[in-house]
């Protein structure tokens, strides 16, 4: 039939329509920022250095491997890596930023540095109210800005932080265990010369 298309359209735009005011679901306006949606898992706006513990500077899990500055597209992120080493989380020695800025102007929300960093340092935040009345100082943001910690990355992103959390974890533990196994292959090492030279002692 002649315009059949364009009356199921109507009659689609109606029942859409008429049904925003009796379905919870169907209402589409938002009373922002009285009434506020909540924010999605999947959400992301600009990154942020993830650190773990109390002190962020001690804490961060960037260690300055600059894979992520040399990956994003729109190279909206500088670092200047450390000449000496600072004890992470974990205690082992680590290179850390002394500088790391990403310029938020120019950043396009893209995520690769997420994908691409293979120490779980930098993710994707949802915080989308960044309005501010400086104009260019506000879009240049520092480490100490960018850094939030895993408490933070946790409520935002629980489930993907806590596979990061058992993965983590995990690795800790095969390092713990290692230390652990040629700590005690030193000390054995250590014992045989020592038990070698009383075997002699005894037989003169």
């Amino acid at each position: 039939m002649l315009g059949e298309g364009i009356v199921k359209g109507l009659a689609e735009t109606a029942r859409n329509f008429l049904g925003s005011y009796v379905s919870k679901d169907r209402l589409t306006t938002v009373q922002y920022p009285e009434e506020r949606l909540p924010q999605i898992e999947a959400a992301r706006n600009f990154p942020f250095l993830v650190y773990d513990g109390e002190d962020w500077q001690q804490g961060m899990r960037c260690v300055s491997c600059l894979i992520c500055e040399k990956e994003c597209p729109p190279k909206c992120i500088s670092i200047e890596k450390s000449k000496d080493k600072k004890l992470d989380a974990s205690g082992k020695p680590q290179f850390y930023p002394t500088v790391f800025n990403i310029d938020v102007s120019v950043c396009m929300s893209c995520q690769i540095c997420v994908e691409v960093c293979p120490f779980d340092a930098i993710k994707m935040d949802v915080d989308f109210e960044l309005s501010t009345k400086d104009r260019f100082g506000d879009l240049l943001w520092n480490k100490e800005r960018l850094s939030k910690s895993n408490e933070y990355y946790r409520k935002i992103h629980p489930t993907e932080a806590a596979a990061v959390d058992a993965q983590l974890a995990e690795e800790r533990a095969k390092l713990e265990a290692k230390s652990k196994l040629a700590a005690e292959a030193k000390a054995a090492a250590a014992a045989a010369p020592a038990q070698s030279a009383s075997g002699v002692t005894a037989e003169k």
